[in-house]
């Protein structure tokens, strides 16, 4: 696979010029929200400047901003795999998307029914099942990780399955510390338990291939604005579930799931966002018909385009890991065997003794350089490590980082933390 010229990609990235006090930004902090291109900022531009109308008018700007939408939806297809265009609706965000998905698929079931939940989840996986559950009585377990390298607990996982649940909700990858769930795995022991899935990818589709119908989920949510596109949430839903829903809709409403007039321009900006990681596939990919069987056109370049930036991102992260390593009081959460890089992606969760996490975030970003800290939503996991309430400094790698920029971060640890003692 060549190797990616990350200054010219990192030329594509606006923001990427900024500087502070005489200093070029340097931004880890992805997993939050990645910077976009300028192809993402003029699509939305250019949707405003000749396409901004509503749905269904018979004038141009409303046909051209319905065309828009229309090639939008097989966008996002293309980039997860789906079968059909019809599968993929927009909203607010993931967690939006699963709080209206939540209402209906809880309708359908009945008190003492059971949904699985997993410690190892952004809240935006959680919470909407809770809610959703706790106004029907139905039941909602939980699977617990395993604190050694934090995990899903898979053993657990299959015990809880033994309930016969009727839905099991689990990330693809946690945004916390990085670590990837056996996805196709778990879909397929819910399924063999009868119960639906639900995926939040959000933090795996900046950093992943994904293919929603060779894990065969339910479900799949994702968030534009985590890979280079404007905030905007994508649900994938296998058409013959979604079909056998009830929506929450208003009467004259044409689509069952995608409530209102959405955001238009951030849906052009998406389109715009699919369309540069194809670029990087066509650019960067080799072998790509036989890496992804059965793909053509802008879904296999953009399968392509994922896998580059994995191959790029991984020994970026392992540079990273290395020099944490180095810092004296430092502690990585999650998996650190390079053997199990698989299983993990480039993010990091650190904590330093004698200092806090806001303490360390907050130098940084004096310093112009982008990191967060706290628990990213991910209560439980955090609470699980007995990490709460002040969390770890999470450092994200994508695609546009380079080494110097990591060797500058971790200069300025040195500079910033205390050490043990």
């Amino acid at each position: 696979m060549p190797e990616l010229d990350v200054e010219a990609l990192r030329a594509r990235f606006p923001a990427l010029s900024l500087r502070h006090d005489g200093q070029p930004m340097a931004f880890f902090d992805g997993p939050g929200g990645t910077q976009v291109t300028d192809t993402v900022i003029e699509a939305v531009s250019r949707y405003y400047h000749e396409s901004n109308a509503n749905h269904g008018g018979p004038f141009p700007t409303s046909e051209r901003s319905d065309a828009i939408l229309e090639e939008a939806h097989a966008a996002l297809a293309d980039l997860l795999n789906a079968a059909s265009p019809a599968e993929i609706k927009f909203g607010a965000n993931m967690t939006t998307l699963t709080m209206h998905v939540a209402r209906s698929i809880v309708s359908t079931l009945a008190p003492g029914d059971e949904i699985v939940v997993t410690g190892l989840d952004h809240e935006a996986n959680v919470g909407p099942w809770r809610s959703a559950a706790a106004d029907r009585g139905i039941n909602v377990r939980t699977v617990d990780i395993r604190r050694d390298d934090v995990t899903l607990d898979v053993e657990a996982f299959d015990r809880v399955l033994h309930g016969r649940p009727r839905l099991v909700a689990f990330g693809w990858a946690s945004n916390a510390v990085g670590s990837i769930n056996p996805v196709a795995e778990l879909v397929g022991r819910a399924h063999e338990a009868g119960a639906l899935t639900y995926v939040d990818a959000v933090h795996a589709a900046p950093h992943l291939p994904i293919d929603v119908q060779a894990v065969g989920t339910d479900f799949l949510a994702c968030s534009v604005y985590k890979f280079f596109g404007p905030h905007v949430g994508v649900l994938y839903g296998r058409a013959e579930v979604l079909d056998a829903l009830p929506t929450y809709k208003l009467r004259p409403a044409e689509d069952r799931f995608e409530t209102g007039t959405l955001n238009h321009e951030g849906i052009a900006g998406s389109l715009a966002a699919v369309d540069y990681i194809a670029e990087v596939g066509e650019r960067y990919g080799t072998d790509f018909e036989a890496a992804f069987p059965g793909m053509t056109g802008r879904r296999l370049r953009a399968h392509a385009g994922m896998a580059a930036i994995r191959a790029y991102e991984m020994p970026l992260f392992e540079r990273l890991l290395a020099r944490l390593e180095a810092i004296p009081g430092a502690r990585i959460w999650g998996i650190t065997d390079r053997s199990r890089f698989t299983e993990r992606t480039p993010t990091a969760a650190v904590t330093f003794a004698g200092i806090t996490p806001e303490a360390v975030s907050t130098a940084l970003g004096s310093r112009g350089i982008a990191t967060w800290w706290g628990n990213f939503y991910a209560v439980g996991v955090l609470e699980r490590l007995g990490l709460e309430p002040d969390g770890v400094v999470r450092i994200g790698l994508t695609h546009y980082n380079t080494r110097a920029e990591v060797d500058r971060l971790l200069a300025e640890l040195q500079l910033i933390v205390p050490g043990p003692g």
